[in-house]
């Protein structure tokens, strides 16, 4: 496949890109040849191949999903420096 000059300027407009009218033949030139590289990767036989995710060999950590009861209130108020009623207090921000 080869690009054009009608499709350079569409490419362009749609990335708003703008440069000279001579910089035109070397954009065309460059996209030519990055679509032959892809010519060539379609040659590559990938029977057998298992699609990737990723490139990294590592398994994502599923824990089971499992109720917990969570009321860790008396917990959580420990840490408070002073608490109300299972509530933190806190300074008064708005008068």
């Amino acid at each position: 496949m080869s690009f054009n000059e009608q499709t350079i300027k569409t490419v362009a407009n749609l990335a708003r890109l703008r440069f000279p009218k001579e910089d035109e033949a070397k954009f065309m030139a460059d996209i030519d040849s990055i679509l032959d590289w892809v010519e060539q990767l379609k040659e590559v036989d990938v029977t057998g191949v298992e699609p990737l995710v990723s490139v990294s060999p590592r398994e994502t950590a599923i824990r089971a999903d499992e109720v917990r009861d969570g009321n860790i209130q008396a917990e959580l108020m420990a840490n408070a420096p002073e608490s109300v009623q299972g509530f933190y207090v806190v300074p008064r921000m708005v008068e």
